[in-house]
């Protein structure tokens, strides 16, 4: 996906920031998303892209002409052997129930380097495990985790929040195991521009009003994309789904497991439906919550996550008038969406002042910052005094929810993510549009999915359109047939992923159990529900899959 506001997909959630809302680690929409991801062969027609949230709706049959994706060989092949075969040096990190090492894997799986210590032709992935307790392995083995992004860092999930979250009965089963991917947080990462540059680049202008600021916007794309190239080098175009889904496989023989076990999250699912779709003999118990349906072209995808956010947005919308302090208005939820963009707007004309004399908020800003909270319904009370606070000039709290999503910490430095989420996203798909003249005839299907935040969208699914290298990838559908049962997780009104792409997913993948969960916010499992945390509980640790089809809420 592109790296709009929208394509990048988060998953988590540990601390919490000085104005009391969640710190939610890994990764998405963002895409910007994108989360982030997948389509093609279907029509781009236009479409509402309004998602079904009816459970027992047919599938989403959007994308059933695009190709399928091809198990790979089950042998492993010869010159990639010393990759499977070596051992891992382990040594404790971060808290004492933690042990990292660092896996060698080949950059370009099509000609691995001979000698698994060639710096130049390897690449070294970061890994963490939960210690095993009583010096034995566990009964179930290794669970891989990743919270999703992409560009998400599993690492910082496991240690920060997995291992707390996660209940007993799963950390006894299983030694939870977070590898960042390649090109992310702490396996080699992917760098574009400078933390000041960066500053720069969020505050530019995603609904350009004319030709000037479209100008400025694909410029700023240009220069990023630029950045990427020139700070990354041959890396960046080899940190695609696939690879990264390789070098799965890679760690669990590593690890000794003969199957997969594994938990991922938004882009998470992308990345365990395609481990599945290249390995389904070796696929054990995954569980893929927040899913994405990779039939679909970059195009829809981003429209269709477009509709997702606005589906979110009326939910908040819904519970905001109601209140005596809603800043959008007591008149409905049209005339708050009207009143939304009318803010955004008076912004756009005059950024905020915030509590950083250097940093005023900008509508970029401001519409990244109201995005942030979609993820989350816990988050809703600090949009609304957010909300109300901005009308009376002061962005701080606005500024502070944005800050959040671009995972800028306190001291003015980013981390990664929004450099791999793009890196990914355009590798796996080719570009949503090639060109400001084919974005700004998107528009429209846009708007339509989207009033409040549609043409923002568009506009921001343009990021790939000059990206320095070619996409690998493409829409596909993934069977993984003759893996074990999947279970698919999709939660019906979820801004990110919306329901139907859980819908799609399941609908391709032959093994699949869909779980829905009716509901608010971006994922399910361990976010309060005991229907779907018994569930997605009792198959990892039991083995035992829940009935496709049901429903929880």
């Amino acid at each position: 996906m592109s790296q709009s506001h929208a394509s990048r997909v988060r998953h988590g959630g540990a601390s919490r920031n000085r104005y009391g809302f969640r710190i939610r680690y890994g990764g998405a929409a963002a895409l910007t998303a994108v989360a982030l991801l997948l389509a093609g062969c279907s029509s781009d027609g236009d479409s509402s892209g309004q998602p079904d949230t009816d459970p027992s709706a047919k599938s989403n049959r959007a994308g059933a002409d695009a190709p399928p994706l091809d198990p790979l060989p089950a042998k492993v092949p010869e010159d990639l052997r010393p990759y499977y075969e070596q051992k891992l040096s382990w040594r404790g990190c971060g808290l004492a129930e933690f042990e990292c090492a660092t896996l060698r894997v080949p950059l370009d799986y099509d000609k691995p380097a001979g000698d698994i210590k060639d710096a130049a032709g390897t690449v070294g992935l970061a890994v963490t495990r939960t210690k095993p307790q009583g010096g034995g392995a566990p009964k179930g083995g290794s669970l891989q985790i990743n919270p999703g992004g992409p560009g998400g860092s599993a690492i910082e999930y496991v240690q920060q929040s997995a291992a707390l979250a996660y209940p007993p009965e799963v950390r006894e089963h299983y030694s939870l195991v977070g590898m960042d991917p390649r090109g992310v947080g702490r396996s080699e990462p992917v760098e574009c521009l400078s933390d000041k540059q960066m500053d720069a680049y969020t505050r530019v202008d995603q609904t350009p009003d004319d030709a000037t600021e479209a100008d400025a916007l694909t410029t700023a794309y240009d220069k990023f994309a630029e950045g990427c190239e020139k700070r990354t080098g041959k890396l960046l175009g080899h940190v695609s789904t696939a690879e990264a889904a390789r070098d799965m496989d890679v760690l669990r023989a590593v690890l000794g497991d003969k199957k997969l076990n594994y938990v991922g999250a938004s882009y998470g699912t992308y990345l365990g439906a395609t481990y599945a779709g290249l390995f389904p003999e070796r696929s054990g118990r995954l569980v893929l919550d927040g899913a994405m349906d990779p039939s679909l072209s970059a195009r829809r995808v981003n429209r269709e996550q477009t509709a997702g956010f606005e589906t979110a947005f009326k939910a908040f919308a819904r519970d905001c008038v109601t209140m005596s302090d809603c800043p959008l208005g007591k008149d409905g939820v049209r005339q708050a969406g009207k009143n939304l963009s009318a803010l955004f707007t008076k912004i756009d004309r005059k950024p905020l002042k915030t509590d950083d004399p250097s940093r005023s908020l900008t509508e970029s800003l401001a519409t990244t910052g109201v995005i942030r909270a979609m993820y989350d319904e816990g988050s809703w009370p600090v949009l609304r005094e957010a909300l109300t606070a901005a009308k009376k000039g002061d962005g701080a709290q606005l500024l502070a929810l944005s800050d959040d999503y671009y995972e800028r910490g306190p001291d003015g430095s980013y981390s990664n993510i929004m450099f791999a989420n793009p890196a990914v996203n355009c590798l796996d798909l080719p570009p949503a549009f090639a060109d400001a003249t084919a974005t700004r005839k998107a528009v429209p299907s846009f708007e339509k999915a989207s009033p409040v935040f549609g043409r923002g969208f568009a506009w921001a699914a343009l990021n790939c359109g000059e990206w320095p290298v070619d996409a690998t990838g493409g829409p596909h559908r993934i069977a993984a047939k003759g893996a074990d049962p999947i279970v698919v997780v999709g939660t019906t009104r979820d801004p990110a992923t919306p329901y139907r792409w859980a819908q799609g997913l399941a609908g391709q993948l032959t093994p699949a159990r869909l779980v829905t969960y009716k509901g608010d916010g971006h994922t399910a499992y361990l976010r309060g529900s005991d229907c779907v945390d018994s569930a997605v509980n009792a198959y990892l640790v039991q083995g035992k899959p829940p009935k496709n089809g049901t429903t929880c809420g």
